[in-house]
């Protein structure tokens, strides 16, 4: 398996190919507006729905980066939660979604077309590594809140 290869086989085991951890796609799977935007009380933490933001910004963002565009959507890192409002509407929760979807689509298709020379520029395959590992602590954070709120299957 060449380099490239590997990188789109864990690049789908982080998003929706069950491995021995729960991808990311599996972990907001059945989710209502009301259940992403769910807060424990007396909790300093995200909720489902302002993670999901967070993980869709960077990889708008390396997306960007792949395909040489100029981002000029600056966040902090803080920021990056509030991408989108949470208005605990399901039509607004399954557009993020949606959106999650088709970043990790985009990222797939600038991948395959992208060469290792490119990869080893500027830290790119680096940066895409960082981005899988970053999608993976925040679906084990996602996983927590759904266990928390009582909303995840007991036989996963």
């Amino acid at each position: 398996m060449n380099r490239t290869n590997l990188l789109l086989r864990m690049l789908d085991t982080t998003f929706d190919k069950e491995s021995w951890y729960a991808p990311f796609k599996l972990a907001i799977e059945g989710l209502t507006a009301e259940q992403a935007s769910w807060r424990p009380v007396g909790v300093a933490t995200k909720t489902i729905w302002e993670n999901v933001n967070h993980l869709i910004y960077y990889k708008e963002r390396l997306v960007a980066n792949l395909e040489g565009r100029e981002w000029t959507h600056n966040l902090d890192g803080d920021e990056t939660f509030y991408l989108t409002e949470q208005l605990k509407n399901d039509e607004e929760w399954l557009a993020v979604v949606k959106r999650a979807e088709m970043v990790q689509s985009s990222l797939r298709q600038v991948l395959s077309k992208t060469t290792i020379e490119v990869l080893e520029q500027n830290s790119l395959e680096e940066k895409l590594l960082d981005i899988m590992l970053h999608d993976a602590y925040h679906t084990g954070q996602i996983i927590q809140l759904r266990k928390m709120q009582g909303s995840w299957a007991s036989h996963r």
